[in-house]
C-alpha cells in the first residue's frame, strides 16, 4: 500500500506543479510524460541495477578518504576538538563531535577538489556527457542543459556561469529551468558535510546523495516545464564554448579553491548560528500561546501540519507525516542543513527506515527563502537585464524546486 501511496504522490505532486503553471493551455504533456518516464528510469538504473549501484557504492569509499584528509588538518590544528586523540576518557563518545571543527571544515578540501578538477578539465566533460543526455531525452538547448548538469556538482550560481554569454538569449520557461535546476540540487562542497550528518542513520548515504543529485537534473526540467512553459522553443541548441579557466595553474586552484571554500564556511557557520538562534525566538514567542492537543506551540509543530499532506504524498505513513514536514518545514523557511542536523537528531522510533531515506531525498535540494536572496544576486549580476524577471520566477523557483525533490522522494517510496 504504501509503494501505491507513492505512486499516486507521483502523479498528485504533478498535479500541484500543474496548478501554479502560468499557462496550463502551454503545457506539453508529451513532454511531460517523457520527463516523468527518463526521470523514473534514471532512478531505477541508480537504485535497482546491482552494478550501477555498486558503482555509486563505492562513493562511500571517497568520502571515508575526504573525510579522514580533513581530520587530519583538524586535529593538527584544533587538536581533540578537531577529532584527535582525546587527553581524557570521554564518558560520552557522542559528545566529542563538535560540528564547528570537524565537520564543516570539509567545505575547506571539498572546494579546492572541486576547482583542482576544474582545472585540470576532468570535471568540464563529465558535466558536457550529462548536458547531452538531457538534450537527447528531455529535449533542451543546450545551455539550459549544461546549466542542469552542471548542478550535479557546483551551486545555483556557479552552474549558470557556465552558460553566462547565453543568459540573455534564454526564453522565460528556459530561464525559469536554469533556476529551477538550482533550486532542485546541492553543491558537491556541501554533500560530504550532509554524508557525515546523517551517514550514521542511513546505510550508503554517500551514493544516495550522489543519486539524488543526478536524478535532480531530470526532475527539475520536468516540474519547470509545466508550471513555466515555453512555447517559444530552446533559442540556445548551438556549440557551447568552453568556461574560462578557473585558475592559472595548479596552485593557483588550490589557493583559489581554499578562498571560496573560507567564504563558504563563513557564510554556513554564521547561517545556522543565527537561522537556530531565530528559530530558538520564534518557539519562544509561540510558545506564550497555550498548549494545543497537550504539547507547546513550536515552529516545527507548524510547519510539520502544513508540510504533513505533501509528505504523506510521498509515501510517509500519516503517523510519522507531521514529524517529516516538520523536516520540510524547516528545510523551506530556513535551510537543508539545519534540517538535516535535526533529521540527525530525531529519536530512533520517529521515522522508520524507509521515511530517513525519503526524506534524504526530499531534502536533498537548495530551495528555500535564503537560498533565493543568493540566486537573484548572482543570476542579476551576470545577466543584469533579466533581473525583473529573475525577481518575478523567486517565489515559484522556491515551489518547484521544492516539488522536484519531493518527486524524488516519491520515486525512491516507490522502489523502496
Amino acid at each position: 500500500m504504501q509503494i501505491l501511496q507513492s505512486a499516486f504522490g507521483v502523479l498528485a505532486l504533478i498535479a500541484i506543479a500543474f496548478a501554479f503553471s502560468e499557462q496550463r493551455r502551454a503545457v506539453s504533456w508529451r513532454h511531460a510524460a517523457i520527463g516523468l518516464l527518463v526521470t523514473f528510469l534514471v532512478a531505477v538504473l541508480l537504485l535497482k541495477v546491482p552494478p550501477v549501484r555498486a558503482a555509486f557504492g563505492a562513493v562511500n569509499g571517497a568520502v571515508d578518504a575526504i573525510s579522514a584528509a580533513t581530520r587530519a588538518g583538524t586535529s593538527l590544528v584544533y587538536g581533540y576538538l578537531g577529532g584527535g586523540a582525546l587527553p581524557f576518557e570521554a564518558k560520552d563518545p557522542g559528545a566529542t563531535f563538535v560540528l564547528a571543527f570537524q565537520a564543516l571544515p570539509i567545505v575547506l578540501i571539498m572546494s579546492v577538489l572541486t576547482t583542482l578538477l576544474f582545472y585540470w578539465r576532468i570535471l568540464p566533460p563529465v558535466v558536457r556527457g550529462f548536458s547531452f543526455a538531457l538534450q537527447r531525452t528531455m529535449g533542451v538547448g543546450g545551455a539550459v542543459g549544461l546549466s542542469t548538469a552542471a548542478n550535479i556538482f557546483v551551486g545555483m550560481v556557479e552552474a549558470p556561469l557556465f552558460i553566462k554569454p547565453y543568459l540573455a538569449r534564454l526564453s522565460r520557461g528556459e530561464l525559469f529551468v536554469v533556476m529551477t535546476g538550482g533550486m532542485a540540487g546541492i553543491a558537491g562542497t556541501v554533500l560530504v558535510i550532509y554524508v557525515t550528518i546523517v551517514g550514521p542513520l542511513i546505510p550508503d548515504a554517500a551514493a544516495h546523495f550522489v543519486i539524488a543529485s543526478v536524478i535532480g537534473a531530470p526532475a527539475a526540467i520536468l516540474i519547470s516545464r509545466i508550471m513555466v512553459p515555453d512555447s517559444a522553443g530552446a533559442h540556445t541548441e548551438g556549440e557551447l564554448d568552453d568556461p574560462e579557466p578557473v585558475a592559472a595553474s595548479s596552485m593557483d586552484a588550490v589557493v583559489r579553491g581554499t578562498m571560496s571554500g573560507l567564504e563558504l564556511l563563513l557564510s554556513i557557520t554564521a547561517m545556522l548560528i543565527v537561522f537556530v538562534a531565530l528559530a530558538h525566538l520564534a518557539n519562544a514567542i509561540l510558545g506564550l500561546f497555550p498548549n494545543v492537543a497537550g504539547e507547546p506551540v513550536t515552529l516545527q509543530r507548524a510547519l510539520g501540519i502544513v508540510m504533513a499532506p505533501v509528505c504523506w504524498l510521498m509515501g510517509i505513513p500519516w503517523s510519522q507525516a507531521v514529524t517529516a514536514g516538520g523536516l520540510m518545514g524547516i528545510k523551506t523557511v530556513l535551510n537543508e542543513f539545519i534540517a538535516y542536523v535535526e533529521l540527525a537528531k530525531l529519536p530512533a522510533d520517529a521515522l522508520d527506515p524507509r521515511s530517513r531515506l525519503i526524506m534524504l531525498y526530499a531534502l536533498c535540494g537548495f530551495a528555500n527563502f535564503g537560498s533565493l536572496g543568493i540566486m537573484i544576486g548572482g543570476l542579476a549580476t551576470m545577466c543584469p537585464e533579466r533581473r525583473d524577471e529573475v525577481v518575478s520566477l523567486g517565489f515559484k523557483s522556491i515551489v518547484s524546486g521544492t516539488l522536484a525533490t519531493c518527486l524524488m522522494g516519491a520515486m525512491v517510496g516507490v522502489l523502496s
